[in-house]
């Protein structure tokens, strides 16, 4: 699948002539959440360990890839986070009853920064629902990785410019297309199209 993985290598290479220096991290905002759902006093003070917890392995995470300098690896960074979320969803599923915790699930989902991908549910579906083969669902995997691989190399040219990163992230989705497009059968694209059609560039927190 090397072949694949150029396609994207040139325009990246291109685009990363640029570096921001800065690139502080966010974060959520968890004081919007228990402003939005009760807890009680116990509630809270666990909430508040656990989200303390995870924020701090998430920055030690950040400032151990940034260390790298140009070498950093968003693609492994973003890994890591969606297992710190999972990590800690199921601490908090310990806290918080059923209600709560479906709450702070779809807050953390809303307010966290995803990977720039296909996720693994929409890909599952893309194989199940296109009936693709073994072989072209290769294609599709190694497209959609190249894709994010790419968008995230160009990260330090579009960095706190949304418009730029939706530029970049449209030519790259054009590419990831492409590639998918010649794997498959022209009724396989046809449905993959259908499934994929809402998938679009969403603002960078």
């Amino acid at each position: 699948m090397k072949t694949i993985k150029t396609l994207f290598l040139a325009l990246a290479l291109g685009a990363v002539t640029i570096s921001c220096s800065g690139d502080k991290k966010k974060g959520i905002d968890y004081n919007q959440f228990k402003a939005e759902v009760k807890l009680t006093a116990e509630q809270e003070k666990s909430f508040n360990e656990i989200t303390a917890k995870y924020q701090q392995l998430q920055e030690q995470n950040f400032q151990a890839a940034k260390a790298q300098g140009g070498n950093m690896d968003r693609v492994a960074l973003g890994i890591k986070n969606e297992e710190l979320r999972a990590q800690q969803s199921l601490e908090m599923a310990k806290v918080l009853d059923a209600p709560q915790m479906e709450k702070f699930n779809r807050f953390v989902d809303e307010n966290s920064r995803k990977r720039p991908r296909y996720d693994n549910v929409l890909l599952e579906k893309i194989k199940a629902e296109a009936q693709l083969s073994e072989e072209e669902f290769k294609v599709v995997n190694a497209a959609n990785d190249a894709f994010e691989k790419a968008f995230n190399d160009a990260h330090d040219v579009y960095h706190g410019n949304n418009d730029l990163a939706k530029e970049y992230w449209e030519k790259f989705d054009a590419q990831r297309k492409a590639v998918i497009q010649k794997a498959l059968t022209p009724e396989h694209y046809t449905k993959f199209e259908e499934i994929v059609k809402d998938v679009q560039f969403k603002g960078r927190k």
